[in-house]
């Protein structure tokens, strides 16, 4: 165990380099995952081609022995053979298992494993720090697929072209040799067949790359959409659409199968093709040295050595042609997933961004533009100061910009023009991990992790202790409710996993846990954006006074369709369009009888009405 130990830890599976964007090219891509594994996918490559030589050596020398045996006299036959006999025992019994066990343990133990966790891993982190665009317009379960598939197509089409190249290189030139040296006449018909060998790979295997590279979009289109129906499963029941995501997941299903029939009937005609010409190689070779021996030019031991090595070439040409198979149906896996993974991250920290130092909570928004690519719309010429401790109101119809200007403050995009300010220090100078550890943020659509609920509640602040979380959960009115709660494998109370984005709390619960996250983290900046819409009048009292308490020395952005939430803000922004309209009190708005005055009137249920605003801000999303 310790010698398999010694080769498992010769490559580090996570190395600590940060990613950097992969290469958009086949070569390059698979250049740029294999770093650190190449010294011993070079020394397993150089082993393998020592144990061809002796392989091919091997049968040569069995070619001897049977001339020996034709001629010797048993008498004297292990006197004059014997210390070449016993050459060959310990070739057989000691060097050639030790170069295979070492060849084995690199390969399997350091390669195998290790190599295609590496690319896991990097390609993980690289995707991680991806924007949110990219995420919005991809399947999960179609990214986590690419993911997987890739890194093991990468260390497929390095390993077997290695492979390819030792046979080809090292074992068929030793048997030309090997036959040549025995009698020339008799590589011709290996020649022809080589030929023959190699046409078959130039028609066949680019087409096999070709299906291989559209089976492998398929399996993920096929695995995206059947993650996508489990991950909205309360949807689909709540429809009534249990048949429909049937037939949506069938027709990726049928596409997959497409491939996969068109893929067998290349290989089934390439076998049989393969078949035919590996049994006129056997035949030609078998008369040819048979002919000879009769001729007396060549030995009944060449001619044991030559249908011998024919044979072993019969089965290795099988090998060889499913490899190579196996190999460009890997490039085409590794084809599609570069276009998955070999993109530019469109949020970025610049070169030497610092971290951001937030001792205020100052925001200022100076002359903003967004339009998320289109040119104009959702946001623009937009400023806006938010002092130092002081709570703010966003108000709007749907699709005035609010969220987008969230979004905007958090960098989960970069603005077109205008810059935003933390503390005087512009926020596309900064790194984007101490920005947000800045920010406390409670949503109205608040998803969890599918973990337990204390590790969702340390979440927001992963090193603080168990009396901390305790205080953040009590202080969200969840101590109750978590305390009952219990999951299929019987972990209960703040052991008990909540299940895929939280599915089975209530919303109330979910958001409950989710504003304990918060009030855990503790950042100077908190942004709530409908944070009490999916709790009931009663809980909603509760933690409405415990929220007040968490903006305590706090700049607060709040965002809220329902205005009797944010009245009691220090001063309320309301925007239309993009651009800010009104700003004052919750009095001073109502006394100016503007757009605020008008929706507070209107209000009906607490909740604003949506008109066609709504369509600006979500057609520029789409």
């Amino acid at each position: 165990m310790r010698m398999f130990a010694w080769f498992e830890r010769r490559l580090d599976p996570f190395p600590v380099a940060e990613p950097t964007e992969p290469p958009k090219t086949l070569i390059a891509f698979c250049l740029h995952y294999s770093k650190g594994a190449w010294p011993y996918i070079i020394v397993s490559t150089v082993l393998s081609a020592i144990l061809a030589i002796i392989e091919v050596w091997l049968f040569g020398f069995l070619g001897n022995i049977v001339d020996w045996l034709s001629n010797a006299n048993r008498e004297t036959f292990l006197q004059t053979e014997g210390w070449k006999l016993a050459g060959m025992a310990c070739v057989v019994l000691i060097v050639s298992p030790a170069l295979d066990l070492i060849r084995q343990l690199l390969t399997q133990q350091t390669v195998m494993g290790n190599y295609p966790m590496r690319i896991r891993w990097q390609v993980h982190r690289y995707l991680l720090k991806q924007s949110m665009t990219f995420y919005q317009d991809e399947f999960a379960g179609r990214i986590a697929t690419k993911l997987m598939q890739t890194a093991l197509a990468v260390r497929d089409c390095i390993i077997k072209l290695f492979e390819v190249l030792n046979y080809v290189s090292i074992y068929f030139v030793s048997v030309l040799v090997l036959v040549g040296s025995a009698d020339w006449r008799l590589t011709l018909p290996m020649l022809v067949w080589l030929v023959g060998y190699i046409f078959l790979l130039r028609y066949f295997i680019p087409r096999l790359g070709k299906v291989g590279q559209e089976q492998a979009d398929a399996r993920s289109t096929m695995t995206g959409r059947i993650a996508d129906s489990y991950s909205n499963i309360q949807t689909v029941k709540l429809f009534s659409h249990a048949r429909r995501e049937a037939s949506y997941a069938r027709d990726a299903m049928s596409g997959f199968i497409d491939t996969v029939y068109r893929s067998m009937r290349l290989v089934t005609v390439l076998f049989v093709l393969l078949g035919i010409l590996n049994a006129a190689l056997l035949v030609a070779v078998s008369a040819l040295s048979i002919w000879l021996w009769v001729g007396g030019m060549v030995s009944i031991g060449a001619v044991a050595v030559v249908i011998g090595l024919v044979l072993r070439m019969w089965g290795m040409s099988h090998w060889v042609m499913w490899e190579m198979s196996g190999l460009f149906e890997n490039i085409g896996t590794v084809q599609d997933g570069i276009g998955s993974i070999s993109l530019p991250r469109l949020v970025e920290d610049k070169p030497g961004a610092k971290d951001i130092a937030v001792t205020k909570g100052d925001i200022v928004f100076d002359r903003v533009g967004f339009h998320y690519g289109k040119g104009k719309g959702v946001i623009e010429n937009l400023s806006i100061h938010v002092r130092p401790g002081e709570k703010v109101g966003i108000v709007g119809r749907s699709g005035a910009g609010k969220s987008t200007l969230v979004n905007l403050l958090l960098r989960f995009y970069d603005l077109e023009s205008g810059r935003i300010l933390v503390d005087g220090q512009d926020i596309s100078a900064v790194t984007q991990d101490t920005l947000r550890a800045q920010i406390g943020m409670v949503t109205q659509d608040t998803s969890l992790l599918h973990r337990s609920v204390r590790e969702n509640i340390l979440y927001g602040r992963p090193d603080a202790g168990e009396a901390m979380m305790l205080e953040a959960a009590r202080r969200a009115e969840a101590l109750d409710f978590i305390a009952a709660l219990a999951d299929p494998k019987g972990r209960k109370g703040f052991d008990a996993h909540v299940g895929e984005r939280g599915v089975k709390l209530s919303g109330g619960q979910r958001q409950r846990v989710a504003i304990a996250r918060v009030m855990l983290k503790d950042a100077p900046i908190l942004i709530l954006d409908e944070a009490t819409s999916a709790l009931d009048s009663e809980v909603e009292a509760a933690i409405q006074e415990n929220l007040y308490r968490l903006m305590e020395g706090k700049t607060v952005i709040a965002i809220a369709h329902r205005l009797s939430t944010i009245a009691a803000m220090d001063r309320l922004i309301v925007m239309d369009k993009g651009v800010v309209i009104e700003d004052g009190t919750h009095d001073e708005l109502l006394a100016r009888d503007g757009l605020y005055a008008q929706l507070w009137r209107r209000q009906s249920g607490g909740f604003l009405p949506d008109d066609e605003a709504g369509e600006v801000e979500r057609a520029a999303a789409e």
